[in-house]
């Protein structure tokens, strides 16, 4: 879900849940780090002239994981180039399918959905899904590598906060907060190193492990986080029963 240019609101339909739903910080261009990451597109150009609103990760050769406030029309067009334009880019379209219990409770909102593609994007390996309770055994300061197409920056002018975005796919790392049952919280301080996410990198995902211990695991699904993009990125586990029942629909579970 994106964020307006200058801050008074969500585009196209914000959520109350997702008003602060995230674009990576504190990182740099991915180039072909994550080939796997997609965007969402946008049916038109927004005013900035960029298309990506919200991202996502294949997770089979034809299943596209992404988050469920990102409210995607029954067809949805995704594109994996690493910086996207739309004269030249490649786009592969799908069907939107969000879990039916999405409901924005903080204690499981089920905000999870995948859109199933009409055909395979050729030479990208899909990323991994955890075990069932595998992130538990995740410690505080572990780190994890968010990717996204979001907002890079977040600049005060005088009609308010701008957030800029280029429709790059860019990488950060941040540190384990905490884990509860629903939710994996890491900071994206940039006073301690750390980087995150922001607006348009909802459904993204999280990887666990960065560097040379980073591996092809997606921990959680970027969902929240705060206002300014500095403090703390908010993802959805997927390896709870609930979202795992959800995406056992689609794809084999590990």
């Amino acid at each position: 879900m994106r964020k307006s240019l200058v801050t008074g609101g969500l585009l196209a339909g914000a959520l109350a849940f997702a008003a602060v739903a995230l674009a990576i910080t504190n990182g740099g261009p991915d180039g072909n780090g994550h080939p796997e990451v997609g965007a969402m597109l946008a049916p038109q150009a927004y005013s900035d002239g960029t298309w990506e609103t919200c991202t996502g990760t294949l997770i089979a050769p034809k299943v596209f994981l992404t988050a469920a406030h990102c409210e995607g029309a029954d067809r949805v067009a995704v594109t994996f180039d690493a910086t996207y334009d739309s004269a030249t880019g490649t786009t592969f379209w799908g069907t939107w399918h969000a879990d039916p219990a999405f409901n924005q409770a903080q204690g499981d909102p089920h905000d999870i959905a995948v859109i199933v593609l009409d055909k395979a994007p050729k030479g990208i390996t899909p990323a991994r899904l955890p075990r069932l309770g595998q992130l538990d055994s995740l410690k505080v300061n572990d780190p994890i590598t968010a990717v996204g197409y979001g907002a890079q920056s977040v600049t005060s002018g005088p009609g308010g906060h701008q957030f800029h975005y280029a429709d790059i796919r860019y990488v950060a790392v941040g540190s384990v907060n905490t884990t509860t049952q629903v939710w994996l919280k890491a900071s994206m301080n940039p006073a301690t190193g750390d980087g995150g996410t922001c607006y348009g990198d909802s459904g993204g995902p999280n990887f666990v492990g960065a560097g040379a211990s980073e591996t092809n695991i997606i921990g959680g699904t970027t969902i929240t986080g705060d206002f300014y993009c500095r403090a703390t990125n908010v993802t959805y586990r997927l390896d709870t029963k609930v979202a795992r029942d959800f995406l056992g629909q689609y794809v084999t579970l590990p």
